[in-house]
């Protein structure tokens, strides 16, 4: 028995996504990695940069859960989540190394692995997003095909 109404297909939750995995992944690699420097009592750069980068992953977890993105289309959310990750891929680097170099405590080492790791975590996330709007883009800029194009 077919209905006259056909229902639209729901959109998979973010937190179902292959991008929602890698944000999450991501938050709990850099909180953990805040967690070591804290416990190790390192310098106060390294809890302040991993612990800004944990408030500004939880912001864009939230965002993408309550599709505040699509609400708020004046601004293209996407690219600020790529310049977001490349930015944090960069600090949380620098970080890692220099809690890394010196002779320190076991915590921060602890601390600059997963710092590391949340490095690595950024880059994926990062070209997740990138592949999204290379071959889906979602913004002002919309790519047409070529067998859409008019011919003069």
């Amino acid at each position: 028995m077919e209905t006259a109404m056909q229902l639209k297909p729901r959109h998979r939750p973010f937190c179902c996504s292959v991008k929602g995995h890698v944000k999450i992944l991501r938050l709990v690699v850099t909180a953990t990695s805040m967690t070591f420097f804290i416990i190790a009592q390192a310098p106060e750069p390294y809890i302040v940069i991993t612990g800004f980068e944990v408030t500004v992953i939880l912001f864009f977890i939230i965002l993408y859960i309550f599709r505040l993105d699509r609400m708020m289309k004046w601004l293209f959310w996407p690219l600020l989540d790529i310049i977001n990750s490349i930015v944090t891929t960069l600090f949380m680097v620098i970080v890692s190394v220099l809690a890394l170099i010196p002779e320190t405590t076991t915590w921060t080492i602890f601390g600059g692995v997963f710092g590391l790791i949340t490095a690595v975590c950024c880059l994926a996330d990062g070209i997740l997003l990138y592949r999204k709007l290379l071959f889906n883009p979602s913004g002002p800029y919309q790519k047409k095909p070529v067998h859409d194009r008019e011919v003069f």
